[in-house]
């Protein structure tokens, strides 16, 4: 039985051809977004109930828990078919040890469907190695009516002075000014990229990675711990942040118990269903505004700190694995996403479907970005992107100093 083409698209597979089916196939996805995972089962069992003899398979792993398994599933004979990334230094890692399929030859079709900057964040010296799927922003996400209550005007915090002044202002008003996720240690790990971003500007992590300068052990590296014990000295974050999780952190901000997180902007939807009543709070009583710029500082308050989501399909895939990507990222089948605010999908035809807006503004401010930055974590590689997060929370709870944290990042540099 051949397996039905893409109406109205006009996409033949070009990796490999349509083959005939002897047997029934299944496809293994493996992902981390919790928020998503609803949208992303609707989209397969689309994709199955027109491809006969296929059946698609969605499956979740909090995020941590993903980044622990995964490389132990990689080498395994049960492996995933698709698996979710975030490109940069831990894609070209995966890539090296030889677990994920070229797709280049699938890469004229994919060009119809996503945009160019999006799919050029997957390719590794002009090979193609993945599929995005989205654009996300890191950036002071905050409940209104709490900086109401708290006196604070947004838009002050869009400098560092202003930042700070705020936080002790929401703290004398007996408000908890910063939830953080301290647990998982990858929410800290936002100050301090975005320090480092507005401290060095937009060649700093290339100067760093030459070796330039004295690598990371550069005077910025450690100013950007500097300003983060500056403001974690302040006290601002939750009790017990340490060892907070994610989703509880999420949870705790859908709840009212903070005014501030600095995180993704999938944090519209992990607020809600991480809150005590499952509701979380309206979209109308949240919003965002950029990291603050510091004095002096090089970089741009239009640079952004984020991601570009995407999959990669592992070795030996099956080809119904690309065919079901390809279906994937029809504008079809993500304008859903985009309507209904799940994320800014990285596919051409579906930003006019954006209601929601914050991920309407998240959307253009990628857009309009001067520097869209890869979280550090992913950009550096896994074993740098754990010190990088390990080194965050150190610095941030007094158990190491800047200049002691910029030294283990370049020691893991070096040591890669």
């Amino acid at each position: 039985m051949m397996r039905t083409s893409l109406v109205g698209l006009g996409l033949g597979l070009a990796l490999w051809a349509a083959p005939a089916a002897a047997e029934d196939v299944t496809v293994r996805m493996l992902h981390v977004s919790q928020t998503n995972h609803p949208l992303w089962q609707q989209i397969a069992e689309n994709y199955n109930k027109t491809h006969p003899g296929v059946k698609v398979v969605v499956e979740y792993l909090e995020n941590e828990a993903y980044k622990a398994k995964l490389p132990t599933l990689l080498q395994s004979e049960d492996k995933p078919h698709i698996i979710y990334s975030w490109g940069g230094g831990v894609m070209r890692a995966q890539v090296e040890a030889g677990y994920i399929e070229d797709l280049s030859a699938a890469r004229p079709d994919l060009e119809k469907l996503i945009f160019p900057a999006a799919l050029n964040a997957y390719a590794i010296d002009g090979v193609q190695y993945g599929i995005p799927y989205d654009f996300s922003q890191v950036a002071l996400f905050y409940n209104k009516p709490l900086m109401e209550k708290a006196g604070v005007d947004p838009k002050s915090l869009e400098t560092w002075d202003g930042f700070l002044a705020g936080v002790k202002k929401i703290k004398e008003a007996g408000i908890t000014p910063i939830i953080m996720g301290g647990g998982e240690k990858w929410p800290m790990h936002f100050y301090w990229s975005y320090l480092v971003m507005r401290l060095g500007g937009s060649d700093v992590l290339q100067k760093a990675e030459a070796g330039e300068d004295g690598g990371f052990n550069n005077p910025v590296f450690i100013e950007a711990g500097k300003r983060l014990k500056e403001l974690s000295d302040l006290e601002p974050f939750q009790e017990g942040w340490l060892s907070t999780l994610f989703p509880a952190s999420a949870g705790m901000f859908g709840d009212g118990k903070g005014a501030i997180d600095l995180m993704g902007n999938w944090l519209l939807g992990t607020q809600k269903e991480n809150s005590a009543s499952g509701e979380g709070l309206p979209l109308d009583q949240i919003d965002f505004v950029s990291f603050p710029t510091l004095p002096d500082g090089k970089g741009k308050a239009s640079d952004t700190l984020g991601g570009i989501g995407g999959f990669l399909i592992t070795k030996g895939s099956p080809p119904e694995a690309l065919d079901f990507m390809k279906f994937f990222v029809t504008p079809e089948e993500q304008k859903k996403a985009a309507s209904e605010g799940f994320y800014a999908p990285a596919v051409i035809g579906t930003d006019a479907f954006i209601e929601n807006p914050l991920i309407a503004a998240v959307s253009r401010n990628v857009a309009a970005s001067t520097w869209h930055q890869l979280f550090f974590d992913q950009d550096l590689g896994p074993s740098v992107g754990r010190v990088v997060n390990d080194v965050s929370v150190a610095i941030a709870a007094g158990e190491m100093t800047p200049e002691e944290g910029a030294a283990a990042v370049q020691e893991a540099w070096d040591a890669r």
